[in-house]
């Protein structure tokens, strides 16, 4: 049985400002390919999700005034970690190291993420860290 073909779905912001803006950031961030490769992906049930996600956390948050690109991708790291996303985490890593964080500084947040959120979390995020390294040095 052949499989049905669906239409692309297509975004549908509530603000198409935050949502434009948003979208420059995420993709300034995560990469433009990353970003591409997930809105062409998104169904129909998905797209609402890329929607809030763009506009509101993209949008909203990482154009606001008051801190730097930087300090956002640092603080994103350890909430990650905290909340035991690695996938995301490993994808805001890869963002963080586009947003000017050093491989010093990741391995200070990796210090504190070990001792306040625990040794094994920190252990999880040391592979975790060097996985994306070795990528980003291949050009992945």
């Amino acid at each position: 049985m052949a499989k049905a073909k669906t239409a692309k779905a297509k975004p549908n912001p509530r603000n198409k400002k935050l949502y434009d803006d948003g979208m420059k950031m995420r993709k300034a961030v995560l990469g433009a390919a990353y970003v591409d490769n997930s809105m062409a992906g998104a169904d129909d049930f998905m797209m609402s999700f890329q929607d809030i996600t763009t506009e509101y956390a993209w949008g909203y948050v990482w154009t606001r005034p008051g801190l730097p690109k930087k300090t956002r991708s640092m603080l994103n790291l350890v909430m990650l970690a905290c909340l035991g996303r690695m996938h995301e985490w490993e994808l805001h890593l890869k963002g963080a190291l586009t947003n000017g964080v050093t491989k010093d500084e990741i391995q200070a947040i990796l210090h504190q993420i070990a001792v306040y959120a625990g040794v094994p979390l920190g252990v999880e995020c040391f592979r975790a860290a060097r996985k994306v390294f070795a990528e980003v040095e291949k050009g992945k």
